[in-house]
Protein backbone atom coordinates (compact mmCIF):
# COMPACT_ATOMS: atom_id res chain seq x y z
CA UNK A 1 0.00 0.00 0.00
CA UNK A 2 1.25 3.24 -0.94
CA UNK A 3 1.96 6.14 1.47
CA UNK A 4 -0.54 8.36 -0.32
CA UNK A 5 -3.15 5.34 0.17
CA UNK A 6 -2.58 4.95 3.89
CA UNK A 7 -2.77 8.35 4.32
CA UNK A 8 -6.13 8.71 2.75
CA UNK A 9 -7.09 5.36 4.96
CA UNK A 10 -5.57 6.58 8.17
CA UNK A 11 -7.87 9.87 7.53
CA UNK A 12 -10.87 7.75 6.73
CA UNK A 13 -10.37 5.91 10.29
CA UNK A 14 -9.77 8.73 12.30
CA UNK A 15 -12.79 10.41 11.12
CA UNK A 16 -14.93 7.96 11.40
CA UNK A 17 -14.07 7.06 15.07
CA UNK A 18 -14.22 10.56 15.90
CA UNK A 19 -17.05 11.31 14.24
CA UNK A 20 -19.15 8.19 16.35
CA UNK A 21 -17.64 9.13 19.29
CA UNK A 22 -18.81 12.76 19.64
CA UNK A 23 -22.35 10.93 17.76
CA UNK A 24 -22.58 9.12 21.04
CA UNK A 25 -21.83 11.72 23.34
CA UNK A 26 -24.55 13.75 21.52
CA UNK A 27 -26.74 10.93 21.88
CA UNK A 28 -26.07 10.68 25.40
CA UNK A 29 -26.66 14.25 26.00
CA UNK A 30 -30.31 13.77 24.24
CA UNK A 31 -30.76 11.07 26.80
CA UNK A 32 -29.82 13.45 29.70
CA UNK A 33 -32.32 15.55 28.32
CA UNK A 34 -35.20 12.87 28.09
CA UNK A 35 -34.08 12.38 31.82
CA UNK A 36 -34.41 15.98 32.70
CA UNK A 37 -37.91 16.54 31.48
CA UNK A 38 -39.38 13.37 33.13
CA UNK A 39 -37.75 14.49 36.35
CA UNK A 40 -39.44 18.23 35.75
CA UNK A 41 -42.96 16.06 34.90
CA UNK A 42 -42.81 14.48 38.03
CA UNK A 43 -41.89 17.23 40.18
CA UNK A 44 -44.52 19.66 38.45
CA UNK A 45 -47.20 16.69 39.27
CA UNK A 46 -46.16 16.68 43.36
CA UNK A 47 -46.38 20.22 43.13
CA UNK A 48 -50.01 20.23 42.48
CA UNK A 49 -51.08 17.56 44.33
CA UNK A 50 -53.05 18.01 47.37
CA UNK A 51 -51.01 19.03 50.50
CA UNK A 52 -50.40 16.35 53.07
CA UNK A 53 -50.80 17.19 56.79
CA UNK A 54 -47.80 16.14 59.01
CA UNK A 55 -48.68 14.48 62.32
CA UNK A 56 -46.29 11.94 63.40
CA UNK A 57 -42.87 10.70 61.94
CA UNK A 58 -44.15 7.46 60.52
CA UNK A 59 -46.03 9.67 57.55
CA UNK A 60 -47.54 7.53 54.68
CA UNK A 61 -47.53 7.11 51.17
CA UNK A 62 -47.63 10.16 50.44
CA UNK A 63 -44.40 11.38 51.52
CA UNK A 64 -42.76 12.36 48.38
CA UNK A 65 -39.94 15.44 47.55
CA UNK A 66 -41.43 18.19 46.33
CA UNK A 67 -45.34 17.23 47.60
CA UNK A 68 -47.48 20.11 49.26
CA UNK A 69 -47.09 19.36 53.00
CA UNK A 70 -48.15 21.25 56.37
CA UNK A 71 -47.15 20.65 60.02
CA UNK A 72 -47.50 22.19 63.14
CA UNK A 73 -45.58 22.37 66.24
CA UNK A 74 -43.07 23.79 68.23
CA UNK A 75 -39.93 24.50 66.82
CA UNK A 76 -36.46 23.07 69.27
CA UNK A 77 -34.46 26.13 68.81
CA UNK A 78 -31.55 24.27 70.40
CA UNK A 79 -31.31 21.65 68.14
CA UNK A 80 -31.15 24.19 65.14
CA UNK A 81 -28.83 23.47 62.38
CA UNK A 82 -27.19 25.23 59.61
CA UNK A 83 -26.98 23.48 56.35
CA UNK A 84 -23.14 25.27 55.11
CA UNK A 85 -22.75 27.45 51.63
CA UNK A 86 -26.06 28.07 50.01
CA UNK A 87 -26.19 31.27 48.44
CA UNK A 88 -29.47 33.58 47.72
CA UNK A 89 -29.97 36.01 44.39
CA UNK A 90 -26.10 35.53 44.25
CA UNK A 91 -25.19 35.98 47.74
CA UNK A 92 -23.31 33.51 50.08
CA UNK A 93 -25.07 32.42 53.04
CA UNK A 94 -26.60 28.68 54.99
CA UNK A 95 -29.71 27.50 54.96
CA UNK A 96 -31.13 27.32 58.98
CA UNK A 97 -32.93 23.93 59.84
CA UNK A 98 -35.16 23.87 63.25
CA UNK A 99 -36.93 20.67 64.09
CA UNK A 100 -40.47 20.97 64.72
CA UNK A 101 -41.95 18.68 67.43
CA UNK A 102 -44.92 17.44 66.59
CA UNK A 103 -48.17 16.53 68.93
CA UNK A 104 -48.02 13.75 67.59
CA UNK A 105 -44.23 12.81 68.08
CA UNK A 106 -41.05 13.09 66.93
CA UNK A 107 -40.68 16.28 64.63
CA UNK A 108 -39.86 16.79 61.08
CA UNK A 109 -37.21 19.29 59.83
CA UNK A 110 -37.63 22.62 58.74
CA UNK A 111 -36.05 24.64 56.18
CA UNK A 112 -36.92 27.91 57.81
CA UNK A 113 -35.29 29.81 55.01
CA UNK A 114 -31.79 31.74 54.40
CA UNK A 115 -29.28 34.17 56.37
CA UNK A 116 -26.18 35.90 55.24
CA UNK A 117 -22.79 33.94 55.27
CA UNK A 118 -21.78 36.18 58.42
CA UNK A 119 -23.93 33.99 60.71
CA UNK A 120 -22.11 30.75 61.36
CA UNK A 121 -23.18 29.07 64.63
CA UNK A 122 -26.50 27.54 65.58
CA UNK A 123 -28.86 28.28 67.09
CA UNK A 124 -28.72 31.94 64.95
CA UNK A 125 -29.31 34.31 67.69
CA UNK A 126 -30.69 36.78 64.58
CA UNK A 127 -33.22 34.31 63.34
CA UNK A 128 -35.22 32.56 65.96
CA UNK A 129 -38.68 31.60 65.26
CA UNK A 130 -41.65 32.12 66.74
CA UNK A 131 -41.80 30.46 70.77
CA UNK A 132 -45.10 29.61 71.01
CA UNK A 133 -47.12 26.83 68.47
CA UNK A 134 -46.68 27.61 64.61
CA UNK A 135 -48.58 26.06 61.71
CA UNK A 136 -46.04 25.63 58.49
CA UNK A 137 -46.64 25.27 54.90
CA UNK A 138 -44.61 24.25 52.84
CA UNK A 139 -43.70 21.27 50.50
CA UNK A 140 -41.40 18.20 51.07
CA UNK A 141 -37.83 18.45 49.96
CA UNK A 142 -35.43 15.96 49.50
CA UNK A 143 -33.18 14.07 51.69
CA UNK A 144 -29.44 15.10 50.55
CA UNK A 145 -27.37 12.52 52.91
CA UNK A 146 -27.11 9.03 53.07
CA UNK A 147 -27.03 9.22 57.12
CA UNK A 148 -23.02 9.37 57.08
CA UNK A 149 -22.93 13.57 57.62
CA UNK A 150 -23.74 15.31 60.69
CA UNK A 151 -23.75 18.32 62.53
CA UNK A 152 -20.36 19.76 64.18
CA UNK A 153 -19.70 21.47 67.34
CA UNK A 154 -21.46 24.95 66.09
CA UNK A 155 -24.04 23.28 64.51
CA UNK A 156 -23.00 23.30 61.12
CA UNK A 157 -23.53 20.41 58.45
CA UNK A 158 -22.52 20.36 55.00
CA UNK A 159 -25.69 18.56 53.32
CA UNK A 160 -29.51 18.15 54.52
CA UNK A 161 -28.50 14.92 55.40
CA UNK A 162 -31.72 13.51 57.14
CA UNK A 163 -30.29 10.49 59.09
CA UNK A 164 -27.08 12.24 59.82
CA UNK A 165 -29.07 15.30 61.89
CA UNK A 166 -31.57 12.82 63.15
CA UNK A 167 -28.52 10.78 64.67
CA UNK A 168 -27.91 13.23 66.94
CA UNK A 169 -31.51 14.31 67.76
CA UNK A 170 -33.83 12.83 71.29
CA UNK A 171 -36.38 11.81 69.05
CA UNK A 172 -37.61 10.70 65.73
CA UNK A 173 -37.56 12.55 62.88
CA UNK A 174 -39.58 12.62 60.07
CA UNK A 175 -37.68 10.98 56.36
CA UNK A 176 -38.09 14.40 54.23
CA UNK A 177 -37.53 17.65 55.53
CA UNK A 178 -40.39 20.35 55.02
CA UNK A 179 -39.02 23.66 53.05
CA UNK A 180 -41.29 26.43 54.41
CA UNK A 181 -43.09 28.64 52.22
CA UNK A 182 -45.41 30.53 54.75
CA UNK A 183 -45.87 30.34 58.34
CA UNK A 184 -48.64 31.39 60.96
CA UNK A 185 -47.35 33.14 63.21
CA UNK A 186 -45.09 34.74 61.40
CA UNK A 187 -41.27 34.78 61.30
CA UNK A 188 -40.29 37.91 64.61
CA UNK A 189 -38.03 39.35 62.26
CA UNK A 190 -36.29 40.03 58.60
CA UNK A 191 -34.66 36.46 59.07
CA UNK A 192 -34.48 33.72 57.80
CA UNK A 193 -35.57 34.56 54.58
CA UNK A 194 -37.67 31.72 52.81
CA UNK A 195 -35.98 29.68 50.21
CA UNK A 196 -38.31 29.57 46.59
CA UNK A 197 -38.54 26.38 44.94
CA UNK A 198 -35.80 24.94 42.61
CA UNK A 199 -36.29 26.45 39.29
CA UNK A 200 -37.16 23.77 36.97
CA UNK A 201 -35.45 23.71 33.76
CA UNK A 202 -33.62 21.17 31.09
CA UNK A 203 -30.00 22.33 31.58
CA UNK A 204 -27.67 22.85 28.96
CA UNK A 205 -28.05 19.10 27.08
CA UNK A 206 -29.68 20.33 24.36
CA UNK A 207 -27.24 22.37 23.38
CA UNK A 208 -24.25 20.10 24.14
CA UNK A 209 -26.12 17.48 22.13
CA UNK A 210 -25.59 20.32 19.12
CA UNK A 211 -22.19 20.88 19.75
CA UNK A 212 -21.28 17.49 19.81
CA UNK A 213 -23.23 16.21 16.57
CA UNK A 214 -21.34 19.45 15.18
CA UNK A 215 -18.20 17.90 15.80
CA UNK A 216 -19.21 14.95 14.66
CA UNK A 217 -19.99 16.94 10.98
CA UNK A 218 -17.29 18.78 11.29
CA UNK A 219 -14.97 15.77 11.53
CA UNK A 220 -16.44 14.27 8.50
CA UNK A 221 -16.32 17.09 6.53
CA UNK A 222 -13.06 17.56 7.43
CA UNK A 223 -11.89 14.57 6.50
CA UNK A 224 -13.58 14.89 2.78
CA UNK A 225 -11.22 18.28 2.38
CA UNK A 226 -8.71 16.48 3.56
CA UNK A 227 -8.75 13.67 1.22
CA UNK A 228 -9.44 15.87 -2.13
CA UNK A 229 -6.58 18.28 -1.31
CA UNK A 230 -4.21 14.80 -0.98
CA UNK A 231 -5.78 13.25 -4.26
CA UNK A 232 -5.28 16.53 -6.31
CA UNK A 233 -1.55 16.61 -5.19
CA UNK A 234 -1.05 12.97 -6.36
CA UNK A 235 -2.85 13.55 -9.62
CA UNK A 236 -0.68 16.71 -9.92
CA UNK A 237 -4.34 18.69 -10.68
CA UNK A 238 -4.07 22.41 -9.76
Amino acid sequence: MSGSRSRRVAVVVIAVLVAATCVNLGLWQLRRLDERRALNARILDRQSATPISIEGVLGNGAAEPYRPATAQGTYDVEHEVLVYGRSLDGEAGHHVVTPLLLPGGGAILVVRGWVPFAMQAAPVRGAPPPANEVRVKGFLAPDEGDGSVGPDADGIIRVLDVRGIASSLPYDVFPLPLQLVDQTPPQPGSLPIPVPPPELSEGPHLSYAIQWFSFAVIALVGAVILLRRDRRAATGAP
